[in-house]
């Protein structure tokens, strides 16, 4: 790994829409590139996530300098700053769905709810490790072919040029990460690892996020000491589960306020805030200005 040179892969190699940062690039068995920047047996990261999905075979994938046994039916999350490589392309089938989740209206809010959602795509990635990449989603034959249908409809439309083809394409990739999500079915004996533990917080909180959830609670929730807890869950998300709580809370309120169907008292009182003041200074730090200027911009 040190004596190779680690390339970096930009979006633009891949996504042949500029304005549609969706992509699908399928890598077949043997030494010879399939298609332009293929650098799948080179060390490598990029700017943009990725879903790799193993299609048949299986191999050695390099993920941040440690070996990880794959085979078919395995789908995984690379985050863009990992630098990863396959060892033995010459004996595995991979389609690769690229995409910019920072670049895409993703109903974020809703897909945090689903458990298997969290572990996939947002815990196991950040904490992954060899204990961990064992719980990554592995499907049955008939989901893997589910999946493979589904990623050949993607391409569809991402070839496709009439109008509305990029939305097409994002229904699309939306439909493939549900159906990864409600695919996930933890391993024997992983609900006490690290990823299942934090991604059920996590889902909890975006259910229930109306309850004056306390830490003890949460940790006893993911069978795990409070101070484990916080050390994984900040490691997976950048925050503590009290203050993901606070955001989820905020972001519930922006859309209330938007809707213009609530007042601010309302709000707050929907969102999980018994004090009125205390929501207007949060949110007002959080978005720049106060509940009810925000609504009243909203209305304009």
């Amino acid at each position: 790994m040190a004596s190779q040179e680690i390339v970096f892969a930009r979006g633009e190699f891949y996504f042949d829409d500029p304005f549609c940062p969706i992509a699908v690039r399928r890598v077949a068995a043997g030494s010879s590139a399939r298609h332009r920047y293929d650098f799948t047996a080179t060390p490598h990261r990029h700017d943009f996530s990725e879903l790799v999905v193993i299609a048949s075979g299986g191999g050695r994938q390099m993920i941040d300098d440690r070996d990880y046994q794959v085979a078919a039916g395995d789908v995984f999350l690379i985050q863009g700053s990992s630098v990863h490589c396959f060892r033995d392309r010459d004996r595995v089938d991979i389609v690769n769905v690229q995409f910019e989740p920072g670049r895409l209206p993703l109903p974020l809010d809703w897909l945090r709810r689903l458990t298997g959602y969290n572990v996939v795509f947002e815990v196991e990635p950040s904490v992954r490790g060899l204990q961990s990449f064992k719980h990554r989603l592995r499907l049955d034959a008939a989901g893997l072919a589910t999946v493979l249908e589904l990623t050949r409809q993607l391409e569809n439309d991402l070839r496709d040029t009439t109008p509305g083809a990029q939305a097409a394409a994002l229904a699309r990739l939306l439909e493939l990460m549900v159906f990864l999500a409600r695919s996930y079915d933890a391993p024997p004996g992983s609900g006490r690892s690290v990823p299942v533990r934090v991604a059920k917080v996590i889902s909890m909180l975006e259910i229930e996020y109306t309850r004056d959830w306390t830490l003890p609670e949460l940790a006893h929730l993911a069978s795990s000491s409070a101070n484990s807890l916080l050390r994984y869950f900040r490691q997976a998300t950048g925050t503590s589960p009290i203050d993901y709580l606070l955001q989820v809370r905020l972001r519930r309120a922006a859309e209330l306020l938007r809707s213009g169907e609530c007042n601010v008292s309302e709000t707050a009182a929907h969102c999980g805030f018994s004090d009125p003041n205390y929501f207007t200074r949060r949110f007002k730090k959080a978005f720049g200005v106060t509940p009810a200027r925000f609504r009243h911009d909203c209305d304009s």
